[in-house]
């Protein structure tokens, strides 16, 4: 039998259990760095959700009621198979993603809407089977998400979890993840469409509004004192009323402010975009760097 000395076998044993925590991280780590291309997908997905929830519900003629149950059991799906991944899979990230963002476009024109002429697509005179909306308003149905967002992120606080995404490596701490993206893309939906219809602003102005706040939560990232996870958190559920007031401006009629370019073209585009960005960050995953193949961020 041969032996190592002292100092070599010190090393490798240090080399194995370095090797053996990065593989743990591989295995666990399932959510993406935050770069410019994730916020490039993420305002991508949301104006897709908008305008595939509305293909659905108002241009197909489902239906706010049907739709959102159609919708919710897909994002469930979504969900059950990231959540079975063992490693992150920008595929199905950002499926999920796109699913909170459609389901929780119809959840909130569910949530705020009515079944009145206001709301139905050019052409339309009705909806699908079902009740076509509570109709609590905008404001109300606000006043509702936020509550139940501060809610999810008071238990995740109690949990003693991180918040920064990318640390995040339970399965607790993905649901909560996960729950608190529904939530916020729900209540991002009603933000944005209280900026597109109520408050005067229009499509193009209100886009351009979150896009003003969001312009100085970047610079705000350069001031010590606020914490970037918090800057993180208002810019996760800015990016959806984007989504939606730029969704509204490519779909909505010339008559109403937007371009007309139709609820199914502008969703096909968009699912091209997203597909082409998600199929791009996949390559990136699998690109080696410095001779070790990169399979998890």
């Amino acid at each position: 039998m041969t032996h190592q000395p002292p100092t070599q076998a010190a090393e490798s044993t240090v080399l194995t259990d370095v090797d053996a925590a990065a593989g743990r991280r591989d295995v666990l780590k399932k959510l993406p760095e935050v770069t410019l291309a994730f916020w490039i997908m993420k305002i991508a997905a949301t104006t897709l959700g908008e305008t595939a929830g509305d293909l659905f519900s108002q241009t197909l003629k489902l239906g706010y009621f049907l739709t959102t149950i159609a919708l919710f059991v897909v994002f469930v799906v979504t969900l059950v198979v990231q959540l079975r991944s063992r490693r992150y899979n920008p595929f199905f990230y950002w499926t999920v993603i796109l699913s909170t963002s459609m389901a929780g476009t119809t959840m909130s024109d569910f949530m705020n809407r009515d079944a009145s002429a206001k709301y139905l697509s050019g052409g339309a005179t009705s909806l699908g089977w079902g009740p076509q909306g509570l109709g609590i308003g905008y404001p109300a149905g606000a006043a509702i998400l936020v509550t139940i967002l501060i809610v999810i992120f008071a238990v995740w606080k109690l949990t003693g979890m991180t918040f920064v995404i990318r640390d995040i490596v339970s399965f607790r701490g993905e649901a909560l993840f996960w729950s608190a993206i529904l939530v916020s893309n729900t209540l991002g939906t009603s933000m944005g469409d209280f900026l597109s219809d109520s408050s005067g602003l229009g499509y193009a102005g209100g886009a351009l509004l979150v896009a003003g706040v969001l312009a100085v939560l970047v610079a705000l990232m350069k001031v010590p004192a606020v914490p970037n996870v918090l800057l993180f958190w208002f810019a996760f559920v800015l990016t959806r009323p984007l989504g939606a007031t730029a969704g509204d401006f490519l779909t909505k009629p010339v008559a109403k402010g937007g371009l007309d370019l139709g609820t199914a073209g502008s969703s096909a585009v968009l699912l091209a975009v997203l597909v082409g960005l998600m199929g791009y960050a996949h390559a990136r995953e699998r690109r080696p760097a410095g001779g070790v193949s990169r399979t998890a961020v």
